[in-house]
């Protein structure tokens, strides 16, 4: 019934997001791409989180076109407000009011084993598919490009495929804890999803109309050879 209920309270604030755009060859020239993913309303007002790969190719303002269907059937031209910069997430607004928007749980309280709840558009064909599965670990890193990782992720094995990336993650109580993001490419039912608590700052960002910012600190070291040392007169 847990189940069943989550799905019918929070499968209509999950939409399908389609996103065309431009991206480069190997010999430096353009050529047309097309991608599809999932998202969550996450406020009435049109405000829709989703993963930064999903809606990348179409954040060229002049290229660029997103499309958001709702559950429902309609379709409504998005806008990409802003990638976070320092994690796989993005918000994307359309320009709608009285949407359904899903509740925003709390992920720092999660537990492993405990019922885990994904919805999105596998294949971006299947739409509003609900997966189950259970938390399966807390605070997995995982390699998604050459040097490039996610870190402090959800591991669920609720089936998660090509399609669902961007849309939620939720708990037993239809509350959204996490955004699915990837999958791990040598395995069979080893999903990962970003914490909601990661995602919270952005959101209000902006909800309050601000740009999406992080703080970050950080080291840049040098070794020192043997010119750096002439040209900086070290001893």
């Amino acid at each position: 019934s847990a189940v069943i209920n989550a799905a019918a309270n929070v499968s209509p604030a999950v939409v399908r997001i389609t996103s065309t755009g431009v991206t480069t060859d190997i010999l430096g020239g353009t050529i047309p791409a097309r991608g599809v993913g999932s998202g969550v309303i996450y406020d009435g007002a049109g405000w829709i989180l989703t993963n930064r790969h999903v809606v990348e190719i179409a954040s060229d303002k002049i290229a660029g076109e997103l499309t958001v269907e709702l559950k429902d059937g309609r379709e409504l031209e998005g806008t990409v407000y802003g990638i976070d910069t320092l994690t796989d997430l993005a918000i994307v607004k359309v320009e709608a009011s009285g949407l359904p928007a899903a509740p925003i749980g709390k992920s720092a309280d999660i537990e492993v084993g405990q019922l885990a709840i994904a919805i999105g558009s596998p294949l971006g064909t299947y739409t509003s598919t609900v997966t189950t599965g259970i938390i399966s670990a807390t605070g997995r890193t995982v390699l998604i490009e050459a040097d490039v990782s996610l870190t402090n992720l959800i591991q669920t094995d609720a089936a998660i495929n090509p399609g669902n990336s961007g849309g939620p993650l939720l708990d037993a109580t239809g509350a959204v804890i996490g955004i699915n993001t990837a999958v791990e490419r040598d395995s069979t039912g080893i999903g990962f999803a970003i914490p909601i608590d990661i995602a919270r700052p952005i959101m209000s960002q902006a909800l309050a109309g601000e740009p999406l910012a992080r703080p970050y600190v950080g080291i840049r070291y040098q070794l020192i050879d043997a010119q750096l040392k002439a040209e900086a007169g070290l001893d």
